[in-house]
Protein backbone atom coordinates (compact mmCIF):
# COMPACT_ATOMS: atom_id res chain seq x y z
CA UNK A 1 0.00 0.00 0.00
CA UNK A 2 1.65 3.82 -0.80
CA UNK A 3 1.84 6.44 1.74
CA UNK A 4 -1.18 7.98 -0.15
CA UNK A 5 -3.71 5.37 0.28
CA UNK A 6 -2.38 4.67 3.88
CA UNK A 7 -3.01 8.28 4.26
CA UNK A 8 -6.81 8.44 2.60
CA UNK A 9 -8.28 5.64 4.68
CA UNK A 10 -6.85 6.40 8.08
CA UNK A 11 -7.90 10.06 7.79
CA UNK A 12 -11.44 7.98 6.31
CA UNK A 13 -11.06 5.59 9.36
CA UNK A 14 -11.57 8.76 11.60
CA UNK A 15 -14.17 10.43 10.13
CA UNK A 16 -12.84 13.14 8.50
CA UNK A 17 -11.64 14.44 4.87
CA UNK A 18 -8.56 13.94 3.43
CA UNK A 19 -8.53 17.41 1.18
CA UNK A 20 -5.09 17.24 -0.02
CA UNK A 21 -1.70 15.44 0.93
CA UNK A 22 1.98 16.19 -0.12
CA UNK A 23 5.05 15.41 0.54
CA UNK A 24 7.96 17.53 0.03
CA UNK A 25 11.79 16.32 -0.77
CA UNK A 26 12.86 16.68 2.63
CA UNK A 27 10.63 14.35 4.55
CA UNK A 28 7.60 16.80 5.29
CA UNK A 29 4.50 14.96 4.95
CA UNK A 30 2.05 17.27 5.08
CA UNK A 31 -1.85 16.33 5.54
CA UNK A 32 -4.93 18.51 5.22
CA UNK A 33 -8.02 17.51 6.73
CA UNK A 34 -11.72 18.84 7.02
CA UNK A 35 -15.25 18.02 8.38
CA UNK A 36 -17.59 15.53 6.03
CA UNK A 37 -20.94 17.66 4.61
CA UNK A 38 -23.16 18.38 7.78
CA UNK A 39 -20.86 16.99 10.14
CA UNK A 40 -22.65 17.10 13.86
CA UNK A 41 -20.29 17.68 15.35
CA UNK A 42 -19.22 20.79 13.31
CA UNK A 43 -18.44 22.90 10.62
CA UNK A 44 -14.62 24.05 11.30
CA UNK A 45 -11.38 21.47 12.11
CA UNK A 46 -10.19 22.21 15.74
CA UNK A 47 -6.50 21.73 17.17
CA UNK A 48 -7.90 18.48 18.83
CA UNK A 49 -9.02 17.11 15.68
CA UNK A 50 -5.41 17.78 13.94
CA UNK A 51 -3.96 16.00 16.81
CA UNK A 52 -6.34 12.89 16.86
CA UNK A 53 -4.97 12.26 13.09
CA UNK A 54 -2.09 12.74 13.65
CA UNK A 55 -1.15 10.41 16.86
CA UNK A 56 -3.17 7.44 14.22
CA UNK A 57 -0.96 8.57 11.33
CA UNK A 58 2.18 8.19 13.16
CA UNK A 59 0.88 4.96 14.19
CA UNK A 60 0.39 3.77 11.15
CA UNK A 61 2.61 4.75 8.73
CA UNK A 62 5.30 3.42 11.17
CA UNK A 63 3.41 -0.19 10.77
CA UNK A 64 2.88 0.10 7.04
CA UNK A 65 6.76 1.25 6.69
CA UNK A 66 5.97 4.56 4.94
CA UNK A 67 9.32 6.80 6.27
CA UNK A 68 8.73 10.17 6.50
CA UNK A 69 10.56 12.64 8.71
CA UNK A 70 8.16 15.21 9.71
CA UNK A 71 4.26 15.18 9.88
CA UNK A 72 2.14 18.03 9.62
CA UNK A 73 -2.06 17.81 9.81
CA UNK A 74 -3.80 21.03 9.73
CA UNK A 75 -7.28 21.91 8.37
CA UNK A 76 -7.26 23.53 4.95
CA UNK A 77 -7.99 26.84 6.11
CA UNK A 78 -10.54 29.62 5.03
CA UNK A 79 -9.63 29.25 1.59
CA UNK A 80 -9.99 25.85 1.28
CA UNK A 81 -8.97 24.47 -2.61
CA UNK A 82 -11.34 22.56 -4.21
CA UNK A 83 -9.76 19.40 -5.58
CA UNK A 84 -12.71 17.39 -6.61
CA UNK A 85 -15.67 16.78 -8.06
CA UNK A 86 -17.44 16.23 -4.51
CA UNK A 87 -15.77 19.15 -3.65
CA UNK A 88 -17.48 21.38 -6.12
CA UNK A 89 -20.84 19.51 -5.27
CA UNK A 90 -20.49 21.19 -1.22
CA UNK A 91 -19.65 23.82 -2.37
CA UNK A 92 -22.21 24.78 -4.84
CA UNK A 93 -23.49 28.33 -4.43
CA UNK A 94 -20.33 29.87 -2.42
CA UNK A 95 -18.23 32.47 -3.43
CA UNK A 96 -14.83 30.85 -5.25
CA UNK A 97 -11.49 32.17 -6.85
CA UNK A 98 -10.77 30.03 -9.98
CA UNK A 99 -7.91 30.05 -12.16
CA UNK A 100 -8.39 28.10 -15.86
CA UNK A 101 -5.53 26.70 -17.31
CA UNK A 102 -5.75 28.09 -20.43
CA UNK A 103 -7.08 31.72 -20.55
CA UNK A 104 -10.94 32.91 -21.85
CA UNK A 105 -11.04 36.11 -23.48
CA UNK A 106 -8.18 37.30 -22.22
CA UNK A 107 -7.86 36.35 -18.73
CA UNK A 108 -7.27 33.28 -16.41
CA UNK A 109 -8.73 34.79 -13.12
CA UNK A 110 -12.30 34.62 -11.81
CA UNK A 111 -14.09 35.35 -8.63
CA UNK A 112 -17.82 34.28 -8.27
CA UNK A 113 -20.36 32.29 -7.38
CA UNK A 114 -20.35 28.49 -8.05
CA UNK A 115 -23.35 26.86 -9.90
CA UNK A 116 -23.97 22.89 -10.67
CA UNK A 117 -25.09 22.81 -14.29
CA UNK A 118 -26.32 19.23 -15.25
CA UNK A 119 -23.04 19.23 -17.61
CA UNK A 120 -20.24 20.72 -15.59
CA UNK A 121 -20.08 23.94 -13.84
CA UNK A 122 -20.85 27.95 -13.69
CA UNK A 123 -19.49 30.82 -12.25
CA UNK A 124 -21.64 33.60 -12.11
CA UNK A 125 -19.86 36.75 -11.50
CA UNK A 126 -20.03 40.35 -11.99
CA UNK A 127 -18.30 41.76 -15.27
CA UNK A 128 -18.06 45.95 -14.52
CA UNK A 129 -21.68 46.29 -14.01
CA UNK A 130 -22.98 43.16 -15.36
CA UNK A 131 -23.16 39.71 -14.28
CA UNK A 132 -21.78 37.53 -16.37
CA UNK A 133 -21.55 33.68 -16.89
CA UNK A 134 -18.65 31.34 -17.07
CA UNK A 135 -19.14 27.94 -17.86
CA UNK A 136 -16.45 25.77 -17.30
CA UNK A 137 -15.50 21.59 -17.08
CA UNK A 138 -13.26 20.48 -13.96
CA UNK A 139 -10.78 19.85 -17.01
CA UNK A 140 -10.28 23.29 -17.55
CA UNK A 141 -9.64 24.22 -14.05
CA UNK A 142 -6.08 25.18 -12.94
CA UNK A 143 -7.26 25.57 -9.02
CA UNK A 144 -10.17 26.83 -7.82
CA UNK A 145 -10.64 27.93 -3.77
CA UNK A 146 -13.15 28.77 -1.72
CA UNK A 147 -13.37 33.14 -1.07
CA UNK A 148 -12.82 33.37 2.98
CA UNK A 149 -16.05 34.76 4.62
CA UNK A 150 -15.14 36.63 7.14
CA UNK A 151 -17.61 38.68 9.90
CA UNK A 152 -15.98 41.23 11.84
CA UNK A 153 -18.99 42.76 13.03
CA UNK A 154 -20.45 39.49 14.04
CA UNK A 155 -21.19 41.35 17.81
CA UNK A 156 -23.78 43.87 16.35
CA UNK A 157 -26.27 41.19 14.39
CA UNK A 158 -26.65 38.38 17.53
CA UNK A 159 -30.00 39.13 18.95
CA UNK A 160 -30.41 40.96 22.21
CA UNK A 161 -29.54 38.84 25.73
CA UNK A 162 -32.01 38.80 28.59
CA UNK A 163 -30.36 39.19 31.93
CA UNK A 164 -32.03 36.74 34.23
CA UNK A 165 -34.43 39.03 35.37
CA UNK A 166 -35.89 38.86 31.73
CA UNK A 167 -34.95 42.41 31.01
CA UNK A 168 -32.28 43.19 28.41
CA UNK A 169 -28.89 42.29 29.40
CA UNK A 170 -26.17 44.82 29.56
CA UNK A 171 -22.88 44.57 28.06
CA UNK A 172 -21.37 43.66 31.13
CA UNK A 173 -23.44 40.81 31.53
CA UNK A 174 -23.16 39.43 27.63
CA UNK A 175 -20.03 38.71 26.23
CA UNK A 176 -20.28 38.11 22.59
CA UNK A 177 -23.64 35.28 22.41
CA UNK A 178 -22.74 34.14 26.24
CA UNK A 179 -24.09 35.31 29.26
CA UNK A 180 -21.30 35.47 31.84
Amino acid sequence: MNWQAVVESTVTGLGYETVDCERSAKGLLRVYIDRLANDPAGEFIVVEDCEKVTRQLQHVLEVEGCSYERLEVSSPGLDRPLKKQADYERFAGQEIDLTLKVAFQGRKHYKGTLEALPEGWRLVFLDGKTETALDFSLQEVKEARLVPQLDFKGRRFLPAAQSDEGHPATADEVDGDRKQ
